[in-house]
């Protein structure tokens, strides 16, 4: 890893963006935005030549900043690096005549993938994203799906980071490219007419996937076929296979509601079977066995009930296992013989096995850790009778484990290895639960060394949206705070469905404001607690978490000693109000129209980061941003690091990092992501003045 100081440029202060009056009205309210210019008007195209001088003025100044700590950087990629096995296989998995499975060499960035026969044979290159991403500054594979009979591959990739895909269908046979070529694909890729045909959907210009298309192999893209064009901008449309691969689903759906239509995938040009007409707040999902259709759903419970119906009378639902206010019910997987449950069960992960033909018979697989993150993992055959499982906790290590279904027994194939050593009997976890302002208990899971003593520094992530759950599992980079005496806490705040789907509900809409009073309260808690001290505490948090960086530092700037929002959603106003970017129309249903309800208006004004930046003083604060990013765009955190450095009243650091070539997730690669990670990590150690 070359140096920075080398490149570093001299300069006198941080950039200050030029003030440009703008407004915009709306219910009888006018809203000032004079930093509205950094967004190019030409956008996805970014070339406006002020907008791009002054990313790289933040630029620079980033580094500048950061250039002194280079060292620290680099020693901190060194030892992450280093608990990373670098020479890596995955435990192979048996998918009809084949094993199948990945590898990384030592060294590389990216990921090969292989297989063999599983009657003998040589083990076969099917796909080298290394190769693949040669001479590129960013690479993301995303769809990959080998044809039924196993001659075809069809893979997507993404060399900008703005997440529009070109599939590819490789010969496994002749190890040659076809002619076929689709750009612009957002989606999975899904074998249909007996591996003749690819289902797919492409992103439009707003970056939605409003349809599902049908590509013969060797045919032009002209000839391409719409199976099914969804008109609701909200909307978006994916597809997949039945467990047992007879059906093709066509699914159309936003943050609360869905519908399904089901098609023969031997025919998907035949007629199709729509299971129910979307009503509004019901969300569904469809798998088929012996022409019974077992449906996931919430239309009776919102933490989800499985019914079954004929699929001869699709709409008609029976329920199979009734919604619970104490478990929530995540899904279930189909296999010949028996079904799987996923769900939790006081915010924790539960596995059971159940039968058909004995609705009373319940197997749960046990785990040994009070907290824990648990799941199934890749299970591709119909006829399964081991499952495949995941496990890891705060302190165990990622482990790929196998299940007997009848001897009801597991077998661990593989721990994760760290290289650099690792010893968990020096770390504890806890799982805690702090009272919130309203009286509401959110737990907490945390980790840190046994022999930390006192009240010393603390990490503490959240995210808070979209009901999603962030699990308490294994982390290798976060050891290198953990290891410097750190306590590193997880706050499973409402927003987030780690306690079910009311706890999603009580944090989205005109409840939003509880997200962050609930991060606060934790944070004051563990305070009261004795693990830490006010000023003593890192925050991080990306993307919906970044934009909950924004309101608790707005809100209580002097509790966090150091933090850093990755891609942040901070600008949350202008971007609801701006129904032409990709993702707004399909996010009304989590944040509000405010187009249209003036009570949501006011309400996100109330809080969006961005429009509450305050004269007051600020903790220091590294915010990172992707140029090509289609999910929070860049202008939204230039915009408020430019808000912040007019306002603010304290000396305080503030720096911006825009990747010029990569979008939402930052860079790409297993060690240039680890350099990001090193970059975070440092500045934290640096504005909490913790030495080694």
């Amino acid at each position: 890893m070359g140096t920075m100081a080398d490149s570093t440029p001299t300069l006198i202060g941080p950039p200050l963006a030029a003030k440009k009056p703008h407004s915009i009205t709306h219910h009888g309210v006018t809203v000032t935005d004079d930093y509205a210019w950094l967004r190019d008007a030409g956008y996805p195209e970014v070339t406006d030549k002020e907008v791009l001088a002054h990313l790289e003025a933040e630029n620079d100044w980033f580094k500048a900043r950061m250039g002194a700590h280079q060292g620290r950087i680099d020693a901190l990629f060194t030892e992450m690096r280093g608990r990373i096995k670098e020479a890596d296989t995955s435990v192979p998995q048996k998918d009809g005549d084949w094993l199948y499975w990945i590898e990384f060499e030592e060294g590389a960035e990216y990921k090969k993938w292989w297989r063999k026969p599983v009657a003998g044979g040589p083990d076969e290159l099917m796909l080298d994203e290394v190769a693949l991403a040669a001479g590129k500054e960013y690479f993301n594979l995303g769809a990959i799906s080998t044809s039924a009979d196993g001659k075809l591959l069809a893979y997507a990739y993404d060399d900008n980071g703005s997440e529009r895909f070109t599939a590819r269908i490789k010969d496994l046979e002749t190890g040659e490219l076809l002619a076929d070529e689709i750009p612009g694909t957002l989606s999975s890729l899904v074998w249909v007419a007996n591996d003749k045909a690819l289902v797919y959907s492409l992103a439009n210009e707003q970056w939605r996937t409003d349809n599902a298309r049908l590509h013969w192999l060797g045919q032009p893209l002209e000839s391409d076929v719409e199976l099914y064009h969804e008109d609701d901008e909200g909307f978006r449309v994916g597809s997949s296979l039945t467990a047992n691969e007879k059906w093709l689903l066509i699914g159309s759906s936003d943050h609360e509601t869905s519908e399904c239509r089901m098609v023969l995938a031997a025919d998907p040009l035949g007629p199709q079977i729509l299971v129910k007409a979307r009503v509004k707040g019901v969300e569904y999902d469809v798998d088929e066995r012996e022409d019974v259709l077992y449906i996931h759903t919430n239309d009776t419970h919102e933490n989800f009930r499985l019914a079954t119906a004929p699929l001869a009378d699709p709409g008609t639902w029976t329920t199979l296992i009734e919604g619970s206010d104490a478990f929530y019910l995540l899904g279930a997987d189909l296999f010949r013989d028996f079904y799987v449950i996923e769900g939790r069960l006081a915010g924790l992960d539960q596995i059971q096995v159940r039968y058909y033909d004995d609705p009373s018979r319940v197997e749960a697989i046990a785990f040994p850790e009070a907290s824990y993150s648990a799941g199934l993992s890749n299970n591709p055959e119909w006829h399964m009778t081991t499952l495949r499982l995941s496990y890891e906790s705060m302190v165990a290590p990622a482990s790929v484990l196998d299940y007997d279904v009848a001897a009801r027994t597991l077998e661990t194939l593989k721990v994760q290895e760290i290289p650099s050593g690792y010893d968990a009997s020096l770390y504890a976890t806890e799982r805690l639960e702090i009272t919130a302002r309203d009286g509401t208990a959110i737990p907490v899971s945390i980790v840190y060394r046994r022999d930390r003593t006192g009240a010393g520094p603390l990490h503490l992530y959240g995210y808070g949206a979209y009901g999603i759950s962030i699990d308490p599992g294994f982390s290798t980079t976060r050891l290198s705070l953990v290891d410097r005496g750190f306590a590193y806490a997880i706050a499973h705040i409402r927003g987030g469905d780690d306690m079910g789907r009311a706890w999603y509900k009580a944090g989205k809409l005109e409840r939003r404001t509880n997200t962050f009073t609930d991060f606060v309260d934790v944070a004051k808690g563990l305070v009261e607690r004795g693990f830490t001290s006010a000023g003593k505490i890192s925050i991080s948090g990306g993307s919906a978490g970044g934009e909950l960086m924004g309101a608790v530092i707005n809100s209580d700037p002097d509790l966090f000693g150091a933090v850093v929002a990755h891609v942040p959603f901070v600008d949350v106003l202008h971007t609801m109000l701006d129904d032409t970017l990709p993702l707004t129309p399909g996010e009304w249903p989590e944040w509000g129209n405010p187009i249209e309800d003036k009570a949501a208006f006011e309400l996100i004004a109330s809080y969006s980061p961005y429009d509450q930046v305050a004269a007051q003083a600020y903790p220091p604060l590294m915010v990172t941003a992707g140029l090509n990013d289609p999910r929070v765009t860049y202008w939204e955190p230039a915009k408020w690091v430019a808000r912040l450095r007019e306002l603010k009243t304290d000396d305080n650091e503030l720096i911006l990092k825009t990747n010029m070539g990569a979008g939402h997730g930052g860079k790409s690669g297993r060690f240039e992501s680890l350099k990001e990670t090193a970059e975070e990590f440092a500045f934290i150690l640096w504005q909490l003045g913790i030495e080694g």
